[in-house]
């Protein structure tokens, strides 16, 4: 592939991987209100924004391993198609039986992220992987960053079409629906297939198997663990910032949504600058190291941050670690694994890092309401420090080849 067929394909791959996460971001913030309208309990709530991630968990090791034996262009525009009737269903939701079957439909489809990471491994050569990986953070990021606040203006605007009760979250569903239809189009036209014939894995297994599997290959378990503990690190901080910066400094929804945007501008510019200057100087497992240990010392200094000074150095260095984590650690992990196996290890750690994503708000908020307001932001300090000591213990095994010599 040349070179500017490849970055035509790069950007492809990253503008579908930006309207998944966009559509997911967009429809965080009218969730609760809808499902407050049904009558959902707290409880039920939080069941429904946790069933996307728990489907991802299920069947994001199933996409990536179908993708590897079917190709990844299908899959990719399957997702894409199954993803825009998940939220016409959405928008016609008017009780929470089906809003539940249409969140779960959306995790079923959006668990097909690991597949745009197997076509980044694809088309991208060893020492350029983990700068390819950093294109699905910088759509994470863009995604965190406009979701929610263009999900509120689709919302108003809604009101504005028609006072009708539910239309003005129905039109903001319909609006993602379309938008995921767009891609879909697009795609259909311009991407194209990643995988030869040639390096097809045609062999059949059970998706559970799929991941005790690769939980067994020496090195690619331990980066899986990693990336499972980052996850499960940051879900159970974010599960619980809210109630801790409303508790010390009296914010509001307001004051914290421009702080997650923060948090996602940091983590762009880390993905999208950072990483693609430094993994050529320092190589992956370096850049891992920095990452991990800002992020677990970002994470700490949220417990003793009693003003936003010290609570703006506490984000910038978690955004900074998690930005410089995540790429290292998907494109170390791809560096290990054969062509015929991208789809199915990278699902199974995609699966594992949803999995830290229905654990984690769960048992941050259980430690914020048993044990105190700096608890959940101490255990996931520990989690990304016991995330670094893993790293250090297999340090001098990982591969290293985003390095240019002489850099």
């Amino acid at each position: 592939m040349s070179t500017s067929n490849k970055k035509t394909q790069l950007a492809v791959i990253f503008f579908t991987v930006f309207i998944y996460l966009l559509g997911f971001g967009i429809i965080i913030p009218i969730l609760p209100i809808l499902s407050r309208d049904f009558g959902a309990t707290a409880t039920q709530t939080g069941l429904l924004m946790s069933i996307y991630s728990l489907m991802q968990f299920l069947f994001a090791p199933f996409w990536g391993r179908l993708s590897d034996q079917k190709g990844r262009k299908p899959i990719l525009l399957f997702c894409l198609l199954g993803e825009a009737c998940s939220y016409v269903l959405f928008a016609f939701s008017r009780d929470l039986p089906t809003l539940f079957v249409a969140r779960a439909l959306a995790g079923f489809f959006g668990a097909s992220i690991s597949t745009a990471s197997a076509y980044i491994s694809d088309i991208t050569p060893p020492n350029e992987r983990s700068k390819g990986m950093a294109l699905i953070g910088v759509a994470f990021g863009l995604g965190f960053v406009f979701g929610p606040a263009i999900g509120g203006f689709l919302t108003q605007w809604g009101s504005q079409i028609s006072p009708e009760p539910f239309f003005n979250t129905s039109f903001a569903a319909i609006c993602v629906g379309g938008i995921c239809l767009l891609t879909f189009i697009f795609g259909f036209f311009n991407l194209k297939e990643s995988l030869s014939e040639i390096n097809r894995n045609t062999e059949r297994k059970n998706r559970f198997l799929i991941i005790t599997e690769k939980l067994k290959i020496p090195l690619v378990n331990q980066l899986i663990i990693i990336f499972f503990l980052i996850s499960f690190a940051m879900s159970s901080m974010e599960a619980t910032l809210i109630l801790f910066m409303g508790e010390r400094f009296s914010w509001g929804i307001k004051e914290v949504s421009y702080g997650f945007g923060f948090i996602g501008l940091v983590m762009i510019f880390s993905q999208g600058f950072l990483v693609r200057k430094l993994i050529p100087r320092w190589g992956e497992k370096k850049v891992l190291f920095l990452g991990l240990l800002c992020f677990s010392a970002g994470l700490g200094t949220i417990s003793i941050a009693h003003n936003l000074t010290l609570m703006s150095v506490a984000m910038t260095l978690l955004a900074l670690g998690n930005g410089l984590s995540n790429p290292s650690v998907l494109g170390s992990i791809s560096l290990l694994t054969g062509s015929q196996e991208q789809g199915g290890t990278l699902g199974v750690t995609q699966s594992l890092s949803s999995l830290g994503r229905i654990l984690g708000p769960a048992l941050g908020g259980l430690l914020y309401q048993s044990l105190s307001i700096i608890s959940p932001f101490l255990f996931s300090s520990s989690l990304g420090f016991i995330a670094l000591f893993i790293l250090i213990n297999k340090f001098s095994k990982l591969p290293n080849k985003g390095k240019i010599h002489g850099a």
